[in-house]
């Protein structure tokens, strides 16, 4: 999620003008640095919550990128923050 909102920064200030130069500097691929530029469409509140989430000392991360995508194809935010609810409850059982 930081690295989302650095990327959209970044452009915004036209420091870097594509995702090419985005994928260069991150050194990810075209499509892994277009991924993470869907991120910015996550509502803020959800976006905060992703931001602020506990650091895995052990394990796997509960949430992981593949599970965020379907909500960022998403416009409407209250349905974004309904699966956002979900995800986070489904971890929750599963992390015991």
């Amino acid at each position: 999620m930081a690295l989302a909102l650095r990327f959209d920064q970044l452009l915004r200030d036209r420091v870097i003008t594509n995702f090419r130069h985005l994928a260069e500097l991150g050194q990810i691929s075209r499509a892994r640095a277009s991924h993470v530029m869907n991120l910015v469409y996550l509502a803020p509140d959800i976006q905060e919550q992703i931001l602020f989430l506990p650091r895995t000392e052990r394990g796997r991360d509960p949430i992981h990128f593949r599970q965020l995508q379907p909500l960022t194809r998403l416009l409407d935010w209250r349905k974004q923050r309904a699966l956002w609810r979900q995800l986070c409850l489904a971890t929750q059982h599963t992390s015991r």
